[in-house]
């Protein structure tokens, strides 16, 4: 696992510790490697990656619902290894809501209750906190049935929440609702836990859903987190291809390593990237770099502008030129697809609607982008 420059939690800190966890299901393939993960005390922490890449073998170990083959899992202190999922502290909402049919909203809320022997007095009032915390005290006598997608939902994670768990799981939680009514529940749910001060972990595959509700954010791949980081850190600082690709839309472009350019500390901070064509570019050396080497650099979109023919142009180094592929409207925005010779990608760069120098701009035409050096990461 990658570490990150955040700062280190204290034991005081950490809800949860995985270490050494591995889970297979075979004896053969590993769907998770030797994984190390804190998960802080009130934090919103996003398990991102692609199907297969062991995020939800993760949540389910954690629940219960899965055991590890090797390794500790801890929640506050208690191994959980063998603790089976009704005798954990834990709230768990799934992508289906699982709600009992023949049960109503409140039957369906105070379950978990009757399950730990909570005296019904008791039980309704949590039941109705439950609900109001979700907006859906009116509901309470209705059936699953009777409810939209988005209100099911809601009552699935008012049971999450009745018994006041340490840690609430959700397992893609949002993914059968419709765009709109998706975000929506995002900026709902955020807010519910800033509201709450709950550990929330969250599934999920969606990379704008990771970035708009997490404190944090692990990037797994082929059952290894490979990186951990606050969501700024991740997007604008991601620590290999694997998550510049992942998170984000990012251009690439190939090329051979030349000899960096030292800091003030003496580290190599900027090195030349030199492409096919000719063209010279300085980027911030990621990892161990070596010149003669080959390697890849990686840029937002958004980091490069399009160059006015009248604008004086930047310093050596911070310029692409190349021709215009294509231009696709996206309302606040033009997308201005770019090739550059022997490139295997085309890049693009999201251009402001007004920009004077988009406005002849057709496609073959000669295009020049500018961009910081040190937004151009470059991994050998």
């Amino acid at each position: 696992m990658t570490a990150s420059s955040v700062p280190a939690a204290t034991s005081a800190d950490v809800l949860v510790s995985f270490r050494g966890v591995k889970k297979t299901y075979d004896g053969e393939h590993l769907v998770v490697k030797q994984l190390d993960l804190d998960i802080r005390k009130g934090e919103f922490l996003t398990l991102l990656g692609p199907s297969g890449s062991g995020k939800t073998t993760c949540l389910m170990m954690l629940a219960g619902f899965e055991f590890p083959t090797g390794g500790e899992i801890r929640l506050d202190g208690q191994l959980l290894n063998r603790v089976p999922p009704h005798k954990r502290n834990i709230g768990m909402v799934f992508q289906n809501y699982a709600l009992f049919p023949h049960m109503t909203v409140a039957q369906n809320v105070g379950y978990p209750l009757q399950v730990r022997g909570v005296p019904a007095a008791q039980r309704r009032q949590q039941i109705h906190e439950a609900l109001a915390m979700v907006h859906m005290e009116s509901f309470a006598a209705r059936y699953p049935s009777q409810l939209s997608g988005g209100q099911q939902q809601r009552i699935a994670l008012a049971r999450a929440l009745v018994f006041k768990p340490q840690l609430v799981l959700m397992d893609e939680p949002l993914g059968a609702l419709d765009k709109q009514l998706r975000e929506h529940m995002q900026i709902e749910l955020k807010a519910l836990h800033q509201q709450l001060g709950m550990t929330f972990v969250y599934v999920t595959h969606d990379q704008n859903e990771a970035l708009t509700m997490s404190d944090r954010v692990a990037v797994f791949e082929q059952g290894v987190i490979q990186q951990l980081a606050p969501v700024d850190q991740l997007y604008e600082a991601p620590d290999n291809l694997f998550v510049a690709g992942f998170i984000g839309d990012s251009n690439r472009l190939s090329g051979q390593l030349r000899a960096g350019a030292p800091d003030q500390a003496g580290q190599t901070a900027l090195c030349t990237l030199a492409l096919p064509d000719g063209q010279a570019i300085l980027g911030q050396a990621i990892g161990k770099t070596a010149a003669g080497q080959e390697a890849t650099a990686s840029i937002r979109p958004e980091r490069m502008r399009l160059l006015d023919p009248a604008e004086a142009a930047p310093a050596a180094g911070s310029l692409l030129r190349g021709r215009a592929a294509g231009l696709i409207y996206f309302g606040d925005h033009v997308r201005l697809q770019c090739e550059f010779a022997q490139q295997p990608h085309q890049c693009f760069v999201k251009v402001p609607l007004g920009t004077p120098a988009l406005r002849h701009i057709t496609p073959g035409d000669a295009v020049t982008l500018a961009f910081e050096p040190e937004h151009l990461r470059v991994y050998a």
